[in-house]
Formats: C-alpha cells, structure tokens, sequence
C-alpha cells in the first residue's frame, strides 16, 4: 500500500512538479493553501507533509505550530526559496525535519522523503518495541502483586477493562472532557493494573485473612494507596517516562477516595478526587462485589448494580454513576467472559 504525502503550498507549479515527481511511488495529495490541510487532516493522516513556508493567511510556521499542538505525529519537511540560518533555527525549533529548498528537481525531492520515511519506520517499529517491553513488564509486576492476594485473582485485568469501558463512554458523551482529551489512553489503561501495587507492603497474614479485619489491621491494610504511590514516584524520579507513571500513581493513591470525603488516605472528595480514582472505584466495587471470596459469596448483577447506585453522591461520582449505569450490560460481558476462561482453564 502507497503511503500517502501532502503537499501543501500555494503555487500550482511546484504542486504540479511534486505530483509528478513523486505519484508513482506514493499517493499524493496536493494541497493549495494550510487552511485546506487542516480540512483534509480531519479525514487523513498523511505520512509526511511537504509545506511551503511563504503562504498567505497561514504561513508554514504557523500552520506547523497548529500542527504541533493537535499533537499530530506527522514529520513535516518545510520548502522554501529562502532558505537562511534564522528560518532554519526556527524551523527546526517548531520540529521540521528538513528542508527543501526551491525550486526542486525530482530526485533530490523523492530521495530525501524516501531517507526520512525510511527513519520513521525504523523510529516506529523502534518504539512499537519498547512500549511491548514496557506493557510486559508492567504486566509481570502487576501479576506478581496481585499472586500474593489469593483471593483476587483476575482483578486488576478486569478492573482495568472496567475502567477501559467507563473511559470510552465519557469521551463518547463528552463528559469530563478538561480531564481526559489529553490523556495517553493506552498508558492511562495500562496504569490502571498498578492500582494495588502498594500491597506488595502488606503482610500475607493480613492480605490473606480468611474473615474480616480487626480494625488495627484494616488500618495497616490502608496503608497500601499512600504506599502504592509513594512505590511508582520513587521509579518516576529516575525515569522522564512521566504520562504512565503520573496515571499510575493517582491510581495508586486515589483509588480508595469516596465522592463524599469519606474515604482514604486523604479524605479527598468531589472532582478533588483524580479521574483515575473515580472511574477507578466503580470498577473495583463492581469487581469485589461480583467475586467470590472465601468470607462471601458473589453479588447477583442486579444487587451489585443496585448496591453500587445506591452510593452515588457518597462513595461514587454521581455523572460518573450515569454512565456507568448506560454501559452495565458491558461489565457483566467482561465478568462472565473471565468465569468462563476460569472454567475452561
């Protein structure tokens, strides 16, 4: 399949010249002005852009500005006649990946774009790489944790599915929209199975006590969100990998918070309390109450769902508790799709 290359400038002659230049090796897409590229973005994503600096209304450094802050991940080579160390410091300060200068000839032109897609392949399958290295460690450790807690198993896949369903149905209804448009959402589902981490500190003799807690115990079991937390900000202060480990402390730390201020370890409440923790408590009281533990036995559906209502503006998000309630039916696949791997396993 022909990778697709825009190119954008308001001369017909050079778009007719890098037409004919490059069609036979990629699908080109000619482009007369920044304001028709950001019309053409909303349908495709190119995998380079060609764009001419001199342009009325939008020059190119604006419109790579644009494109820079939509977080678009697609090199842009600039072209241009006048071509000097100022408009290269700032070309490059904005994240060009080169220059063409005008006018061009057809090799020069096709041979620079097949070197810098050649790059990017190399980059992409590169970090492809690293981030499967990175989900299956964090897949190890969460694995490890939750192997230590006999009762829970299966819980942090699940519970991070759950938090999975209620993302994708806030950004499907445009809710809470300041606190999730800028997310990484696969990190941020990622970090959800490091949730619990923090009971990697907790004593088998508590976190696998058959009957229920003595308060001095449900005390030291507390202690796993600040200490959760404080485990993933002691990775993050030798590492710049920030996006994941920012989300998986929140989750961390928050996740054990109720909407009314009632809950641990900060007595946070309302929209103090991260999204991560918020969505994080509807998947976590839906797990346990659906699971069978060695002191109960599981909750119908119907009177986890009834239970988990019943605490919207105490324990729950009430805009949240919504659309949890819309996409019920969605938990209850997710559950019985692990009770019927666990049987046939």
């Amino acid at each position: 399949m022909k990778k697709t290359i825009f190119v954008v400038d308001d001369n017909n002659t050079n778009l007719a010249l890098a037409e004919q230049a490059l069609q036979d090796q990629y699908r080109v897409i000619t482009l007369p002005s920044a304001a028709k590229m950001f019309k053409f973005l909303e349908k495709t994503t190119p995998d380079l852009i060609l764009l001419d600096i001199e342009m009325p209304e939008m020059d190119g450094f604006e419109a790579l500005s644009l494109l820079k802050e939509s977080k678009a991940d697609i090199p842009v080579i600039f072209l241009t006649s006048l071509l000097d160390a100022e408009v290269e410091v700032k070309g490059f300060q904005l994240g060009v990946i080169d220059f063409i200068t005008k006018p061009f000839s057809a090799p020069v032109l096709v041979n620079r774009i097949k070197t810098h897609l050649q790059i990017d392949d190399i980059v992409r399958e590169r970090t492809a790489q690293l981030l499967n290295l990175k989900s299956a460690i964090i897949f190890g450790f969460a694995d490890m944790v939750e192997s230590r807690d006999e009762d829970t198993g299966g819980h942090v896949e699940r519970t991070s599915t759950y938090v999975q369903i209620l993302l994708d149905a806030l950004s499907e209804r445009g809710i809470y929209t300041d606190s999730i448009k800028e997310l990484n959402r696969e990190w941020f589902i990622s970090s959800a199975r490091l949730h619990d981490v923090g009971k990697i500190t907790i004593s088998d003799t508590i976190l696998n006590k058959p009957g229920k807690l003595t308060d001095e115990e449900f005390t030291i079991m507390k202690t796993h969100a600040v200490e959760g937390e404080l485990a993933v900000d002691k990775i993050a202060s030798r590492t710049d990998d920030e996006d994941f480990l920012k989300n998986a402390s929140l989750f961390a730390g928050s996740h054990h918070e109720k909407w009314d201020g009632t809950g641990y370890p900060r007595g946070l409440g309302g929209t103090d309390i991260p999204i991560q923790g918020r969505l994080m408590a509807f998947a976590d009281v839906y797990d346990a109450l659906m699971s069978e533990r060695p002191y109960k036995k599981p909750f119908t559906e119907e009177d986890t769902v009834r239970i988990i209502m019943e605490g919207v503006g105490k324990h729950f998000d009430p805009v949240v508790a919504d659309v949890f309630y819309e996409v019920r039916d969605q938990f209850r696949a997710v559950h019985e799709e692990f009770l019927r791997k666990e049987h046939e396993g």
